[in-house]
């Protein structure tokens, strides 16, 4: 049960935060709230020390700084940071939370080319008929959770709550 906790709920709510971030333009708030709940419910039970728990809210504490910064100076939307900054405690102080916001950065940056694009040729698309929402045509916004989507999926399995899971099942 441990292990399915945590290989489903961080995939599930990344995946659910960039549909709604997508279609909406908006990440509910319930996301991170669920994502920081169930850590605090799983951590304890992966064998995870004082310390390294504490080292899992630093990371938090440091990403949500950033991402503040960069939500006051209108960079970043408050869903993003929100969300970031939830992921970032999965994957605490570690290697795997560098690699996962490198991805973040390019899987963003692939992200607003392509939106860029899509939007200076928006009626060339449009007259398509490609199905895509007006908030993607004509917001002034980049639906950021899809790059932390992939980022996430891509490197959760590096994370130490997965590498813990599987070194349960082995043992």
């Amino acid at each position: 049960m441990l292990e399915a906790a945590i290989f489903v709920i961080f995939p599930m709510c990344l995946v659910l935060a960039s549909w709604t971030d997508f279609f909406e333009m908006t990440i509910p708030n319930r996301i991170p709230l669920i994502l920081l709940a169930a850590f605090l419910v799983v951590a304890p039970f992966v064998g995870m020390t004082w310390t390294t728990f504490g080292l899992h809210f630093a990371a938090g504490l440091v990403v949500f700084s950033v991402g503040f910064a960069l939500f006051a100076l209108n960079v970043m939307g408050g869903g993003d940071a929100k969300l970031l900054t939830a992921a970032a405690v999965w994957y605490g102080l570690t290697p795997a939370l560098f690699t996962f916001l490198v991805y973040v950065a390019y899987a963003g940056g692939a992200l607003t080319l392509l939106i860029l694009i899509l939007r200076a040729r928006s009626n060339s698309v449009l007259a398509m008929g490609l199905p895509l929402p007006d908030s993607i045509i004509s917001a002034k916004k980049i639906p950021y959770a899809i790059a932390i989507g992939v980022a996430g999926l891509a490197t959760y399995p590096q994370s130490p709550l997965v590498l813990a899971a599987l070194e349960g099942l082995r043992g």
